[in-house]
């Protein structure tokens, strides 16, 4: 289905054969099947995991069957020193519940007869010889990715002295001939037109392009730009972290626009309120410059320093200066310097 503008999309599902293949492909962890199930028949449908030492013991009252099944140096030890008959019942305790998968971290084993009552049962076993916990850290923050919200915006996404700015506003207006004006002058184009925003953490946004336009970029008058070609590899990236929001809009003398920054604006997605600054279009206004020094300032603020607060700042005094009876200058002292 296609992507369709401020529509939030969230998998609802997906298969564990799929997720073992990224594993082993795109994260890299080393994953070997022990059985031969029909892995593309069960369905992982959210990133939280789970170690079942309770429902091998018999309790199986809480157990959230419905995701992946870890079992590490405790469940496995715990089986071991069970009599035969008994390991058997505390491993059907597990098999009766339809779960998605079973992994076998840090290089344990399971008794074949298991293995065989998972066969039998439909569920697909694996090993790895990752520690549990590392390797849960990253199942979990692969699944995390998986089911994480996404949205599309249309708008351009640029990289800007390490601050990713979302350049928005209404069609025609320029935002791609800022983006491009930005990647000449050495920033980096991570997605024009389209861009696929995913919220990874509470507060953390990433943006994309898509895998049709990557970084080609449409530009009224001329048509498409590769950027990639014309300015080489060092002038794109395919993900950035979104910071702060650029809206472009036309000049509207009855809008009241920030001069002096005490009130920051925000702009919404995906539930993540990001900071926003509103760029009037007016003829002659270098909105590239302007970019810059949103960025610029963002990096300030940053690291500490604000500077409608130091203005503030001085302002107090400046006043508080007046209400004495000392007279003020411009400028105290000018030195033997009259350039």
């Amino acid at each position: 289905m296609p992507y369709q503008p401020n529509r939030v999309y969230r998998k609802e599902s997906i298969t564990v054969a799929f997720m073992v293949e990224q594993l082993q492909k795109t994260v890299g962890l080393p994953v070997t099947r022990v059985n031969q199930v029909d892995d593309t028949l069960r369905l992982v449908v959210e990133s939280e995991l789970n170690r079942p030492g309770l429902v091998l013991a018999g309790y199986t009252e809480l157990f959230t069957y419905q995701r992946v099944q870890i079992l590490g140096n405790t469940e496995n030890r715990y089986l071991r020193h069970l009599p035969p008959e008994q390991r058997r019942q505390a491993f059907q305790n597990l098999l009766q519940f339809p779960i998605p998968c079973i992994f076998l971290t840090d290089n344990n084993e399971l008794e074949p007869e298991l293995v065989q009552m998972a066969t039998e049962a439909g569920v697909p076993i694996y090993r790895t010889p990752v520690p549990s916990t590392r390797f849960m850290a990253l199942l979990r923050d692969f699944l995390n990715d998986q089911f994480a919200p996404q949205m599309t915006v249309h708008g351009s996404l640029v990289d800007v002295y390490g601050i990713g700015l979302l350049l928005i506003g209404k069609p025609g207006i320029g935002k791609s001939e800022v983006a491009l004006d930005l990647v000449e002058r050495g920033h980096r184009l991570v997605a024009d037109d389209v861009v696929i925003v995913t919220r990874k953490e509470e507060t953390v946004l990433m943006g994309t392009g898509t895998d049709l336009v990557q970084h080609f970029m449409e530009v009224r008058g001329l048509g498409l730009i590769d950027v990639r070609a014309m300015f080489g590899v060092r002038a794109i990236r395919f993900q950035k972290r979104i910071e702060v929001v650029v809206k472009m809009e036309l000049w509207d003398p009855d809008e009241e626009y920030t001069r002096l920054g005490m009130v920051e604006e925000t702009y919404r997605l995906l539930d993540v309120e990001l900071p926003m600054v509103k760029v009037p279009i007016t003829p002659g206004k270098n909105i590239t410059v302007l970019c810059e020094v949103i960025a610029m300032n963002h990096l300030l603020r940053h690291y500490g320093y604000d500077p409608a607060e130091v203005f503030a700042q001085r302002l107090s005094e400046r006043i508080r200066q007046k209400a004495s009876s000392v007279p003020l200058r411009g400028t105290e002292y000018f030195e033997q310097d009259y350039e």
